[in-house]
C-alpha cells in the first residue's frame, strides 16, 4: 500500500451539514484521485443551530442511530479512506458513526478531516480509533467553519502532502 494514489484504492466518504465540510471533501477528492461518497441521513438535521446542537447532543448520550439514505456497499476494495465529518460535541457526529460502525476497516488507513468552530479534531480522531480497531488512523487535519473554508485549500494540500509522503502516521 503507498499513499497518494500511486497504489492505493482511495475513497473520500464524508457527511456535511452545511455544506463546509463537502467543500473540503471535494478539495481532497480533487487531489487524491479515487471514489467519494456523501454520508447522508433519511431526516435532515435541523438549521436552526440550536435545534441542531440540541439534537447532536441527544443524539451523542442517547447512542442514537439516525437512518441513512445510502450504504456504500463493498470497503473491501479501499486502502486509505478519508473521513470527514463536523466536529459536533468534540466528536463525529452520530450519520459518522453509523458509517464507520456498519463497514470493516481492517487493514485500511483512515485519514480524518473536520469542519469546526474552535475545537479542532477534539477526541474524534481517538473515536474513529475505537469504532476502527484494526485500521491505522493517521493524523488529521482540522478546518473551521464559516469564511476559512473556502481559503482551507492550502492548509489541506499541505496536510495531503504530508500523507503522500508518509509523515502522518500516529
Amino acid at each position: 500500500m503507498q499513499y497518494g494514489g500511486i497504489s492505493s484504492r482511495i475513497l473520500v466518504a464524508y457527511f456535511s451539514h452545511r455544506g463546509n465540510t463537502r467543500e473540503i471533501a471535494n478539495h481532497i477528492h480533487k487531489n487524491m484521485g479515487g471514489d467519494i461518497f456523501e454520508i447522508q441521513v433519511v431526516k435532515p438535521y435541523p438549521h436552526d443551530c440550536q435545534a441542531l446542537v440540541l439534537q447532536a447532543r441527544q443524539e451523542l448520550d442517547s447512542g442514537h442511530k439516525p437512518a441513512l439514505k445510502a450504504k456504500i456497499g463493498n470497503i473491501e476494495p479501499y486502502d486509505l479512506v478519508f473521513i470527514g465529518y463536523p466536529n459536533w460535541w468534540n466528536t463525529v457526529p452520530a450519520p459518522v458513526r453509523i458509517f464507520l460502525s456498519a463497514s470493516d476497516f481492517s487493514g485500511k488507513a483512515i485519514a480524518p478531516f473536520c469542519t469546526h468552530d474552535g475545537r479542532g479534531l477534539g477526541r474524534s480522531v481517538m473515536d474513529i480509533a475505537k469504532l476502527c480497531p484494526k485500521s491505522t488512523v493517521l493524523d488529521g487535519v482540522a478546518i473551521i467553519k464559516g469564511g476559512d473554508v473556502k481559503t482551507a485549500r492550502s492548509d489541506v494540500s499541505a496536510w495531503l502532502g504530508k500523507l503522500r509522503k508518509g509523515d502522518l502516521l500516529q
